[in-house]
């Protein structure tokens, strides 16, 4: 059987380790224009959460009475996350590539008619065919955007100056995560998001949370509002009259599907505004799957790409496999983190709330204490959870027990029955629990 998998990001990667794991015998080449290791590698996941963890270690100085205040030095930072990055080489990739038997091909792949991709005048044959070509920074059509010099993530993440000012159009993960580090690394931050508040995908609860330390931090909002035009300089007209000036400009606008100009109307799938149709089996026309951001299917994350990675090599190999996408966790890594699960809306579920300045832990975390909560959503019927979601530190480690309750359709009377340690920021979950079931009775 050969193989090609269009697309060499960690979805890419990821599927090449699954099939080889299921089959010892299959002739895989994966093609890759850029770096093997993708988005997530280099610009996105590891650069971003090196950057972050670097301010708040500094930043947790301020609420540790008997430890001195230090402010993070750049140079430090960048020598941190370009080790993190292997400066951007790729050839640690390229090894894992050999010890999977996985042929490489430098190139961008299009398919010239069924059964043959061609790369840069390379004709590679295929009996099953993978695209895996992820996604690229969204940019909006604001006038004159196109005529300023702007970051997207892959800017903001590879450079290695602290602008004194910066404007961040998005108030996403992308554009939180990074103005937070800025304003911290000493750059006066303005965010501007269209919606009413900041991550706008999250529970209410969590934007709020979000905003509030934000502005304790100095970064300035301004929620509600669009940016109608750029002007040189850079000056950001918005739809509220209002003007705002910064040395430099951050479009966090969202993502885009690669998923155009792959010839692949021409083999039967159908690509859409989201991206490539695909069925629960990642499948999207006859031995052609697609899987992770240039799909349609579910959220632009890494690790559903990698689940989807997953699905798509068992059905390959013949395995019963499907995407299930009930139990979907997702981290924005700010400080406090921000973590959520499942649904969080709908009249007809109950919720809870509990808040962390009143879990013992966080008083051995951190003085004075800062606001945060974890809030959980039940089907009363069914007494199960299908939602939750945290804020506090390290929120993205402690709730994975309730990615997996949502999964398994847990009874909430079983989670409440269960021991957390003590004293641990999962204890909160608990208190949360005690609360829902007396809702639920």
């Amino acid at each position: 059987m050969r193989v090609v998998v269009l697309g060499g990001g960690s979805t890419g990667e990821h599927f090449v380790g699954a099939l080889r794991r299921l089959d010892g015998d299959a002739e895989i080449t994966l093609v890759e224009s850029r770096l093997v290791g993708g988005e997530c590698s280099y610009f996105a996941c590891m650069p971003t959460k090196t950057m972050l963890r670097a301010t708040e270690l500094s930043s947790s100085l301020d609420r540790a009475p008997g430890l001195a205040p230090e402010s993070p030095e750049a140079v430090g930072v960048w020598s941190w996350r370009d080790w993190v990055t292997s400066d951007w080489d790729d050839a640690g990739q390229l090894e894992w590539l050999e010890g999977q038997r996985c042929a490489f091909v430098r190139g961008s792949g299009h398919v010239s008619r069924a059964g043959v991709v061609e790369v840069a005048g390379q004709e590679l044959s295929y009996d099953k065919l993978v695209v895996a070509t992820g996604s690229s920074p969204a940019v909006p059509p604001v006038d004159g955007l196109d005529e300023v010099e702007y970051w997207t993530n892959q800017d903001a993440t590879r450079t290695h100056e602290i602008p004194a000012s910066l404007a961040v159009m998005g108030g996403g993960p992308v554009g939180a995560e990074l103005a937070q580090f800025f304003a911290r690394m000493g750059s006066k931050v303005t965010l501007i998001e269209h919606g009413p508040r900041l991550l706008g995908r999250v529970h209410e609860d969590a934007g709020e949370l979000l905003a509030n330390a934000f502005r304790s931090e100095g970064i300035e909002l301004r929620l509600g509002v669009d940016v109608e035009n750029v002007a040189p300089g850079v000056r950001l007209q918005l739809s509220d009259g209002s003007t705002v000036e910064a040395e430099t400009l951050l479009v966090a606008a969202g993502r885009r599907p690669n998923s155009e100009g792959l010839g692949l109307e021409a083999i039967g799938v159908t690509v859409g505004r989201g991206g490539i149709e695909v069925d629960e089996r990642m499948r999207a026309a006859d031995d052609v799957w697609a899987i992770g951001d240039c799909a349609s299917a579910a959220p632009q994350l890494t690790h559903v790409g990698k689940y989807q990675a997953r699905v798509a090599a068992a059905d390959m190999h013949g395995r019963k496999a499907k995407a299930d996408y009930r139990a979907v966790p997702a981290g924005v890594f700010t400080d406090p983190e921000v973590a959520s699960v499942g649904r969080t809306d709908g009249d007809e579920l109950v919720s809870s709330r509990w808040e962390l300045t009143q879990t013992p832990r966080l008083a051995t975390y951190e003085r004075p204490k800062r606001d945060g909560f974890v809030r959980l959503f039940a089907d009363p019927q069914k007494r199960i959870l299908v939602g939750a979601v945290a804020v506090g530190p390290q929120a993205a480690e402690w709730l994975g027990q309730l990615t997996l309750a949502v999964r398994a359709e847990t009874p909430v009377d079983v989670l409440a029955d269960t021991i957390q340690p003590y004293p641990t920021f999962s204890e909160a979950i608990f208190f949360a629990l005690r609360d829902l079931i007396d809702t639920l009775a």
